[in-house]
């Protein structure tokens, strides 16, 4: 398991990205990390709602 990670922990790792990445690529990175994220809960709630159609269907019959 993580340990908690506090204020300086965090922008270590911030820095550590700024110099592997650089400025330029940040928002590159962040924009195709949130679409990733989007896409990932899109998938989830079609898988759920496909579920719940199932079991709404297994009900009926």
């Amino acid at each position: 398991m993580l340990p908690h990670l506090g204020l300086p922990e965090l922008l270590i790792i911030l820095v550590i990205v700024l110099l592997i990445f650089g400025a330029k690529r940040l928002p590159e990175i962040g924009r195709s990390f949130g679409k990733t994220i989007s896409s990932f809960k899109k998938g989830m709630k079609e898988a759920q709602q496909e579920e719940s159609e199932e079991e709404k269907k297994e009900e009926k019959t």
